[in-house]
């Protein structure tokens, strides 16, 4: 299994268990983690959803050996696989209950959407976060959105074009996360929040979370359907020939044409 649900009372940590490869996507993660937002969803016993990865990283972005399948799929197979990432981020943004990104390390590309769509986000002083599809000769479409609506588009634009490395202080500054702690003292930043979290009424966090994402503009519907734009970008881009370069370059451990 590549992610492990375990129900302590009222709260519920979700693990994404894939250690050996820094908690990188494939498909059989983002069925998993998909499949287990829309249970905790169902359940009214549960009150709120800490979401962290197992060992040194929170989650590196995508598996090398997916991406090698995005490289060799058509341009209709990677739109398919995409929208697959795009309702996983959906799922968890719109996710009726508060929810906690526990930051225990790095965070790059679709790691750095995850913690964009937890309504709390808590990251380790040693976390590091990049947003490096641009190195691929690609963007971060469909987590776009997110990391928008969380540091906003100043920031965005500078991330999105350079694709650099930033340290946990400055994802702070910026709005990605809210709280930066030592390691050792993570998971009780984490049970503050929790502990917070537990003095409200369910069915008011439900409403105010949804009513905080209707003022800023998103909805579901209308999430659904960027998604479906944002796919095609990304399917599109793939299949392109500098994406087709990029990814050919980054697997083989090569240099791209553009840096030759």
């Amino acid at each position: 299994m590549s992610v492990d649900l375990r129900r302590s009372g009222p709260v519920a940590h979700l693990t994404m268990s894939r250690p050996e490869v820094h908690n990188a996507f494939d498909d059989a993660l983002i069925a998993e983690l998909t499949a287990a937002i829309d249970e905790l969803d169902r359940d009214d016993a549960v009150r709120a959803v800490v979401l962290t990865g197992a060992g040194a990283s929170f989650s590196a972005g995508a598996d090398l050996n997916w991406m090698r399948g995005m490289a060799g799929a058509s341009e209709e197979e990677n739109r398919e696989d995409s929208l697959r990432l795009a309702r996983l981020m959906r799922r968890l943004q719109f996710l009726s209950k508060p929810t906690v990104a526990r930051v225990n390390g790095a965070a790059f590309g679709g790691g750095v959407g995850l913690v964009a769509c937890c309504d709390i986000a808590i990251a380790a002083e040693s976390a590091k976060f990049a947003l490096s599809e641009v190195k691929l000769g690609l963007v971060p479409a469909v987590i776009s959105p997110y990391v928008i609506a969380s540091i906003g588009l100043r920031q965005a634009r500078r991330l999105f074009v350079t694709g650099e490395i930033v340290d946990a202080p400055a994802a702070r500054s910026m709005g990605l996360v809210h709280e930066v702690v030592p390691a050792d003292g993570l998971d009780a930043a984490v049970d503050t929040v929790l502990g917070l979290l537990g003095k409200g009424g369910p069915v008011a966090q439900g409403e105010a979370k949804r009513l905080a994402l209707a003022m800023g503009g998103m909805t579901d519907t209308g999430m659904a359907l960027v998604d479906t734009e944002n796919a095609a970008l990304i399917a599109r881009l793939r299949v392109s020939p500098e994406g087709q370069d990029g990814l050919t370059a980054f697997l083989s451990k090569n240099r791209p044409s553009w840096l030759s």
